[in-house]
């Protein structure tokens, strides 16, 4: 095959578009099997963690054989705390697809990967999908669409992007709006003619790294694009490192993408992707060059870090009991692992050996890192996401997100109140049936605790999204969580009689028959302060019974927090403790006596 053949293709949606039963479709319709059985439904969204959020994380390069081409498509993830992943993955395309719903219209998140993408130039074809829907609108969907395009500072000319409508869950699409199509022929033939074929330029082999894989047997596989030249096996190859070393190399294998698999081949040409055995300590971000006229390619610029956490080992009483890695150089080999995958993560050490200060693109790109390790066996705790602070001008300067929330016109009212009251400005607001459709410019910091207040404000009918925007001078302080904890006075089983003389008091987060220790965060404090209780305490037993005296407790149950809502919940002087099983909410000193002897020591210092 030669590069003329060959589409490089990126695929764009916001989640829940319908972005993985589009590619199922494709896949099916073109009878591509996985060990001559037909391949399980949601193939991109493969990871446990994909599936369970509904969301892209990590990017999965498939291809598709169609007539004579080789159709190489390129999953991006949609969120933009994985802005590091989604441009390395840019790089291999030369044209993307757009997939957006054909009643919910453009979102944040499309945005921001559509941003990226025009940026590289790569030519756009919108696919307005769900078109089965009884909601659907697809003319006002379109026009939205191109209100983006203008909004993103495209030039005239390229508005003239092709358009095809879609059910990819009926299997169809069509360039028609009126007509109903019968297959996914017309968007094939679209990608053919319309995203140009990759640019095979004179000159030397040049190669960039864009993603790593691990393999227990190979070690580290290096994927990427071939920019120039061809590359072949068992012939010496130069690595040039991103901080500008040069060092000698030879493959062992190299694999082609066909279908869902890997193909071991012999040599890859101009334009197509292909994933390398056998080079030593490879990053991404290297280039594999020509061994006599060894050539770097431009190195991939990554947004900077927005969001910092403290991790630390777990030092509570429960420590090793669940997790199987537990020491701090377990978790630093983790966390150093991480980084060479993840390269807008960074890892700096916090100030003493087992505490390390973990930089990120949000609280999700951060959250998504704690529950893998947690169901690697790790165990360890966090402290509160703080944001990170730049100096513009000699000024102080902070990251500013927008913020997009849907919410059913009644409640906008309390929705825009809670958001001005974190220092949100509201920027545009429209209806999308019986929704508002409101957009803020809000301080980063001002997005943690905001979901889980809003949820409750709305009866849990608010959606938000958001993304970066920009840095911004500070914009003054924002109210703190208003409630207090109450914490475990002593270390024991939670008892259902304590529960219940105390359930006034606030929400709990344990239930009758749970193991806690001193210093726990048992529940919410309807009050401000913090207040210390005994969730241990048992009924006296006598062996004198009035009639009447056991009443059946009537117990709440307990209010069950996700990773996320625990890391928005914690204000400074608490941890998340995350373990295989269990995650527990507490104070970073646990004996009462501790803290208010600390207490009173900053009050003094004061």
């Amino acid at each position: 095959m030669d590069t003329n053949h060959i589409r490089n293709v990126a695929i764009i949606a916001h989640v829940d578009h319908g972005k993985t039963t589009l590619v199922d479709e494709m896949l099916k319709q073109n009878n591509i099997f996985r060990d001559n059985q037909v391949i399980q439904e949601r193939f991109l969204d493969s990871n446990d963690l994909e599936r369970e959020r509904g969301i892209t994380i990590l990017s999965k390069n498939i291809s598709v054989n169609y007539k004579d081409f080789k159709i190489n498509l390129i999953d991006t993830p949609g969120h933009s705390d994985f802005s590091g992943e989604v441009e390395r993955v840019l790089k291999m395309a030369d044209g993307v697809l757009l997939l957006v719903d054909a009643f919910e219209g453009t979102m944040p998140q499309t945005r921001f990967v559509l941003q990226k993408a025009l940026e590289l130039k790569l030519k756009p074809i919108v696919v307005i999908n769900k078109m089965d829907r009884p909601q659907a609108r697809p003319k006002e969907v379109l026009n939205e669409v191109y209100d983006l395009f203008i909004d993103l500072g495209i030039e005239e000319d390229e508005l003239e992007f092709p358009i095809i409508y879609a059910s990819a869950k009926d299997g169809w699409t069509s360039l028609d709006v009126k007509k109903t199509g019968t297959n996914m022929k017309p968007l094939m033939e679209k990608i053919i003619t319309s995203v140009p074929a990759p640019k095979s330029e004179e000159g030397p082999l040049q190669m960039q790294v864009t993603t790593i894989d691990y393999n227990s047997y190979v070690g580290r596989i290096a994927i990427g694009r071939i920019f120039r030249g061809t590359i072949h096996i068992n012939r010496p190859y130069k690595i040039i490192r991103r901080n500008g070393d040069i060092n000698d190399t030879r493959l062992k294998q190299i694999f082609t993408f066909e279908g869902l698999e890997r193909s071991e081949t012999e040599n890859i040409i101009t334009g197509d992707i292909c994933a390398l055995v056998g080079i030593d300590d490879v990053n991404i971000g290297d280039t594999i060059s020509d061994y006599e006229n060894p050539t770097p390619m431009t190195i991939i610029t990554i947004d900077e870090p927005t969001i910092s956490m403290t991790f630390t080992i777990n030092n509570s009483p429960f420590y090793g009991k669940e997790g199987k890695y537990v020491t701090s150089r377990h978790l630093r080999d983790r966390l150093s692992r991480e980084m060479e995958s993840d390269v807008a993560l960074k890892v700096m050490d916090g100030g003493s050996p087992d505490m390390f200060k973990v930089y990120g693109r949000g609280i999700l790109h951060l959250s998504i890192l704690m529950e893998k390790m947690r169901r690697e066996g790790y165990e360890f705790a966090v402290g509160q996401p703080r944001v990170i602070y730049k100096e513009i001008d000699g000024h102080k300067a902070e990251p500013i997100e927008e913020l997009v929330i849907d919410v059913p016109s009644a409640w906008e009212g309390k929705v825009i109140e809670l958001v001005s009251q974190r220092k949100g400005i509201l920027n545009k607001m429209e209806e999308k049936g019986s929704v508002r459709n409101l957009v803020f410019h809000i301080p980063s910091r001002g997005l943690i605790g905001l979901r889980n207040r809003l949820l409750t404000a709305t009866t849990g009918e608010a959606v938000m999204y958001h993304r970066f925007y920009q840095y911004e001078y500070f914009k003054g302080s924002i109210p703190k969580r208003q409630n207090g904890v109450m914490i475990a006075m002593t270390t024991g089983i939670v008892n259902g009689y304590a529960l219940d003389a105390l359930q006034d008091r606030g929400v709990f987060f344990v239930s009758p028959g749970q193991q806690i220790y001193e210093g726990q965060i048992v529940g919410e404090y309807n009050k401000e302060s913090d207040i210390v209780v005994n969730v241990q305490k048992a009924k006296k037993l006598s062996n004198m019974r009035a009639s009447g005296s056991d009443k059946a407790y009537k117990i709440a149950p307990a209010k069950e927090l996700s990773l996320e809502q625990c890391l928005e919940f914690i204000d400074d002087d608490e941890l998340v403790e995350i373990t295989p099983k269990s995650l527990r909410l507490r104070k970073i000193v646990l004996n009462e006596n501790d803290r208010r002897r600390l207490n009173a020591q900053k009050i003094k210092s004061a």
